[in-house]
């Protein structure tokens, strides 16, 4: 027998566990006391109100777990209210809200009671001091009386020493990768002393699913599965010292070339990402449809609830209405028929003759017509006040059914919502179940965990990280045929530029030269009949109107220097200038 009990908050969260269907063959909710609430949901939810609104407790729940021996065999429901009353008792939490679940969870059945810790009297929150203590002590007492052997360290003395080092984030370990600390060290340590170079120890760790990192220690270890670990803690070697392995590793691993504790998860989340998408892919998926039916038959008088709640409301709505109606009709009725039965006496009692003569002019009359006219004033409002007494009447009544019907709805809702959030907790333990039991499969004739096989390059090449992530993404021919696409444009461009033509020189002084006069265009002198003779040569082959084939013609050469050909054209166009001029 082993109980477990913790002072808590998060009562959603507990509540969902609590309900989870999947990580159990039965569950059944045997007690809710204290809360207005039938289920778990609700009666946390108020318990955390009342901590809330009275007092500042965050852990306003104390829950406690009785598992006992199968070997001793199974505790009966007597015996298990006889050990909650005598926990009860002894932490001072009698009369205090509980909830008491039964789980069955392969073949054992155990117990869950949780408590609320608040006093709403005293508006403060039960002290539990010393609760291991007394826990304990209650344990010892009861199974002496009822003949039971308690494991070891129930006992009166200490502790074992070996419970004690193991952490919670080690068991966490020991649960995702199936090997105890123990044996990963074995591990870690037959690598070690097998490797004759720091590159084959790094490429035995990639072997056992390891990747070597640096953090706020030189040199740590990333499982396959996220976890973390210092190297030297997993060598169990009292000789090796961590300057030894630090020495060993910084000749080719110095700790700057290595990945950081960030990146080395991300690579490996990816690893195991694709490893695990690829389990999933060949997955049939009948876990998840057996799952998706026993959720859908356990939602289903939920969801039949909630449509006969609407219904109920909606015929209760128009109940209401319809008796309205018809008080304010009958009102109405009454008043009309008494109104008529009056008129009709008046009606009778009327005098005829020499009497209603005589009353005209005595004045009589008048006053009889005065005197009825006020009782029927006084007859209508007397109908009007009990009008609106009854419209009074009936919006408090409406009101208070649309109050009653919201508040319902509320109700049908937070089930609702309560059952979601379940079905997403199995579902999720689901998955959990399905990818430990894949781990299984992947570790199969092996001791290990799946090895990584990154090929880590020593003297920090941290590209060789990035190639060892990329080995495992999909790669198809659009990724070898971008590449050559980017090499053949830039041997494209090579060559384009290869083949450009050399850009001149400049003659600095021809240039300023030329800017002058480009902005002092008036200062050349201008010469009328000698650019007219010149023009008229130009036309017939001489200078004198025509060419008689006595003189050569003017060869120029195209050895001409370069600032000549420059004047030309510029006396060309100044000489265009000229004629337009």
């Amino acid at each position: 027998m082993i109980p477990k009990a913790s002072q808590r908050g998060g009562g959603k969260d507990l509540a969902t566990h609590l309900l989870n269907a999947f990580d159990n063959e039965l569950v059944e909710v045997a007690e809710v006391s204290g809360a207005i609430a039938p289920d778990l949901h609700g009666a946390f939810a108020e318990w955390e109100a009342i901590a809330t609104g009275l007092t500042k407790c965050r852990n306003y729940l104390y829950s406690l777990s009785v598992n006992p021996d199968l070997g001793q065999g199974q505790l009966s429901r007597a015996q298990y209210m006889d050990y909650v009353d005598r926990v009860e008792k002894a932490l001072g939490l009698s009369g205090q809200p509980r909830a008491i679940v039964y789980h069955i969870k392969n073949g054992r059945e155990h117990c869950h009671v949780v408590w609320s810790r608040i006093d709403y009297q005293n508006e403060k929150a039960v002290h539990l001091a010393f609760d291991r203590e007394k826990l304990m002590m209650v344990t010892r007492q009861f199974a002496r009386e009822h003949g039971l052997e308690l494991p070891e360290g129930y006992g009166p003395g200490r502790f074992d020493e070996r419970r004690q080092k193991v952490s919670l984030y080690e068991r966490a370990q020991e649960r995702a990768t199936g090997l105890s600390k123990e044996e990963r060290q074995l591990q870690v340590t037959q690598a070690w002393r097998q490797s004759d170079s720091p590159k084959a120890f790094v490429r035995a760790l990639e072997d056992l699913g390891y990747v070597l990192a640096t953090g706020n220690r030189p040199y740590v270890l990333i499982d396959i599965y996220g976890g973390m670990n210092a190297l030297p803690k997993l060598i169990d070697d009292r000789s090796v010292r961590t300057k030894d392995i630090r020495a060993f590793l910084e000749k080719e691993f110095p700790p700057e070339s290595l990945p950081t504790v960030e990146e080395a998860k991300a690579l490996v989340a990816q690893h195991r990402k694709a490893r695990e998408q690829f389990a999933k892919a060949r997955d049939d998926g009948a876990q998840v449809e057996q799952l998706a039916r026993a959720q859908a038959a356990r939602r289903a008088p939920v969801e039949a609830a909630h449509a006969e709640m609407v219904a109920r409301q909606e015929r209760e709505r128009e109940t209401l209405l319809r008796e309205q109606q018809a008080s304010r009709q009958a009102l109405r009725a009454g008043y009309l028929a008494e109104t008529a039965r009056v008129r009709q006496q008046r009606d009778e009692a009327r005098p005829t003759g020499l009497a209603a003569f005589l009353g005209r002019v005595t004045g009589v009359s008048a006053i009889i017509h005065r005197v009825q006219r006020y009782k029927d004033a006084k007859r209508y409002i007397a109908f009007r006040e009990s009008k609106q007494g009854i419209v009074r009447a009936q919006r408090v009544e409406t009101a208070l059914l649309q109050r009653r019907h919201e508040l319902q709805a509320l109700d049908m809702n937070r089930q609702l919502k309560a059952l979601t959030a379940v079905e997403a907790r199995e579902r999720k333990a689901l998955e959990e179940k399905r990818v430990r039991e894949q781990r299984l499969k992947d570790r199969a004739g092996h001791e290990h965990m799946p090895a990584l096989a990154l090929d880590l390059k020593p003297r920090g090449r941290s590209a060789s990280v990035r190639r060892a992530k990329d080995r495992y993404r999909d790669r198809t021919g659009r990724d070898q045929a971008r590449d050559e696409e980017r090499a053949m444009r830039a041997r494209m461009a090579e060559e384009e530029k290869r083949q450009e033509p050399e850009t001149p020189d400049i003659d600095l002084k021809d240039a300023h030269r030329e800017a002058l006069e480009r902005q002092e265009p008036w200062s050349k002198e201008v010469d009328l009949p000698g650019d007219f003779a010149r023009a008229a040569g130009s036309e017939d082959g001489g200078g004198n109107g025509g060419d008689d084939g006595t003189e050569e013609p003017v060869r120029i050469s195209r050895a001409e220097r370069k600032s000549e050909r420059q004047r030309s054209r510029r006396r060309g166009r100044d000489d265009d200038f000229e004629r337009e001029r």
